[in-house]
């Protein structure tokens, strides 16, 4: 294996560094040659970002002999020093609003939905606490992190309430009355000030790490090395704090990026510029030294959830050749809310069927106003995105998910998926072929007017600032091939083979169609048979007045009601004054034989 000159002066250190390494930088393989040059009595610990990035780390350690390496998650490491000490039970996510509001007893007020916003900010309060690094709750204010005005509003009015609740619930984890969180035992990690007995410790993706976890990190004897991208911070949102930046060690860089063209490298730096509007920026300097052409793998890469989900329906509507699919992460977590609450549950909520909704939090919603004021009083984002989808896409939803999942192959087989969809959190850490963006990632037009719109206020750094990296670490997962929105280019980018341009789609206009009578001069067909088929369609118009109205959501949403009760084909055409072939070819439009029978 031949390193870079780079590689190699980090390789040579053997004193605590910060590692700034763009993406495709062939860092793994860097901190794999850093640990094979260590004295083979060294105890050394690797701390992986995920699971799978820790089972390939292993794989690649066995396959070169290294056997002093342990591999770790920071969960993992935390797990085994305090789970089973304590015998605690370990729940899979996070607990559900309506569960916090059972556990704590909370009763509800004259306010409307008070106990489930409250329940919301003392989950989220757990949250922020757990991935601090304070030693009590008193040291934090929850606050800091509420952004939503109505939302900042009632956590002012009720903060003592939810502050109280949350060292209650913490408490009732810690005595083992409650299933513990992965976030509660990682808190008591740190809280019990570890002694790592390693000589040397690796933290790989540092621009991810959590408050909590690098404490315990910067507490360590060993010689320490944390490797990561200043600009592949994205996880802000689940309090990661960019430890590149805070952590005050000698710094080197990998600046050779091995797995795209220098067209790619180009375009990622001019995008990473976009912080100037935001703040001083330093210019990246990335080389582009990949050279791949066979394309092996497609991916499909959004922001959200929601711009995912819109691109996957179009994808399978328009290109319905399209026979495999896979999506990254668990498909089902594309229709659930962390909350637990799903399309299907938020549908119901929207068409007013109570009596089929399972999540208790959404049933014991009046309507969708309602859950619309709870997401204003708790900043929810996920369930905002989810009625968003049930507003678009209204009683489509079920066909829409079930082709999607008739199409999902296994993740044994996720390298026979003719497309791959992610959004940029699931795809971090991955690489493909060629990627498509949706285009719901934020422009630099956007930027800009927003950074003008706060330049009086407080301006929300970090949160733009997560922005730019999010689109930076979706185009940087391609080696290959780039199909991007035109909107998100930079102006007067040079023309590439390897970046392909697609234009934002217009918006179709549907107009009704004229059809002339026999007085009007101006007749549109020159053919007599044409001029014949234009009379019989003015008769048949008359006969049925609304036959060449364009179908109106609310006209779908009534012809799926009259279907759903039973009434037969004459009733249906009768309320709509249409033809029983319109009815029909309506039905089969809507999938409805097959949504409802």
């Amino acid at each position: 294996m031949q390193l870079t000159s780079e590689q190699i002066n980090i390789i040579q250190t053997n004193s605590d560094i910060k590692i700034n390494a763009v993406a495709g930088s062939g860092k793994t393989t860097t901190i794999i040659e850093y640990a094979r040059t260590r004295p083979q009595t060294a105890k050394i610990l690797y701390l992986a970002f995920n699971r799978s990035v820790k089972t390939q780390a292993e794989i690649k350690f066995a396959e070169l002999n290294i056997n002093n390496v342990k591999v770790e998650t920071a969960h993992s490491l935390a797990y085994k020093h305090i789970v089973f000490q304590h015998n605690y039970n370990v729940r899979n996510d996070s607990f559900r609003t309506s569960e916090i509001v059972d556990i704590l007893g909370i009763n509800s007020t004259s306010e409307k939905l008070y106990e489930y916003i409250l329940a919301n900010h003392i989950g989220k309060f757990v949250s922020y606490f757990c991935n601090s690094a304070a030693q009590k709750v008193l040291d934090i204010n929850y606050l800091d992190i509420v952004n939503d005005t109505k939302a900042k509003i009632f956590v002012k009015a009720n903060y003592h309430i939810i502050r109280k609740q949350t060292r209650i619930l913490l408490s009732k984890m810690d005595k083992g009355e409650i299933d513990i969180t992965h976030d509660f035992y990682l808190k008591k990690f740190q809280l019990s000030n570890p002694q790592l007995f390693y000589d040397y410790i690796l933290f790989d993706e540092g621009q991810d790490a959590s408050p909590a976890m690098l404490d315990v990190f910067l507490k360590q004897k060993a010689v320490k090395v944390i490797v990561g991208d200043t600009h592949q911070q994205i996880y802000g949102w689940r309090h990661a704090v960019n430890s590149l930046q805070s952590i005050d060690y000698p710094v080197y860089q990998l600046s050779n990026s091995f797995r795209f063209s220098q067209d790619i490298a180009t375009l990622a730096s001019e995008i990473l510029k976009r912080k100037a509007h935001i703040t001083e920026h330093e210019n990246v300097k990335i080389s582009g030294v990949g050279k791949h052409d066979k394309v092996t793998s497609k991916a499909i890469i959004a922001r959200t959830n929601l711009g995912l989900l819109l691109k996957a329906i179009e994808q399978l509507t328009e290109k319905k050749k399209v026979n495999k699919i896979y999506f990254e992460g668990n498909i089902n977590s594309y229709t659930y809310a962390a909350d637990g609450a799903s399309l299907f549950d938020i549908l119901n909520l929207y068409k007013g069927r109570h009596h089929l909704i399972k999540d208790k939090f959404v049933k014991s919603m009046k309507d969708l106003d309602e859950l619309v004021d709870y997401i204003n009083k708790t900043d929810d984002t996920q369930l905002s995105m989810m009625i968003e989808i049930v507003k678009k896409y209204d009683t489509k939803i079920p066909g829409i998910i079930k082709l999607i999942k008739e199409k999902h192959v296994p993740d044994a087989e996720k390298d026979d998926a003719e497309i791959i969809f992610s959004t940029v959190h699931r795809a971090k850490g991955m690489e493909y072929s060629a990627v498509q963006l949706a285009n719901d990632f934020l422009t630099e037009e956007k930027l800009i007017k927003l950074a003008k719109e706060y330049k009086n206020e407080k301006l929300d750094y970090n949160k733009l600032n997560e922005e730019i990296n999010l689109l930076y670490v979706a185009i940087t997962r391609t080696k290959n091939y780039l199909f991007i929105p035109e909107t998100l280019m930079p102006e007067n980018f040079p023309k590439s083979n390897k970046i392909i341009l697609e234009k934002t789609p217009e918006k179709k206009e549907y107009t009704v169609p004229i059809i002339y009578e026999k007085e009007n001069n101006k007749v549109p067909f020159s053919a007599k048979n044409k001029i014949k088929k234009a009379y019989s369609l003015v008769e048949v118009r008359k006969k049925n007045q609304n036959a060449y109205l364009p179908w109106s959501q609310d006209m779908d949403d009534k012809l799926t009601e009259l279907f759903c009760e039973g009434k037969s084909k004459k009733e249906i055409v009768a309320y709509f004054s249409r033809t029983r072939g319109a009815i029909d070819s309506r039905i089969k439009k809507l999938e409805l034989y097959e949504k409802y029978n």
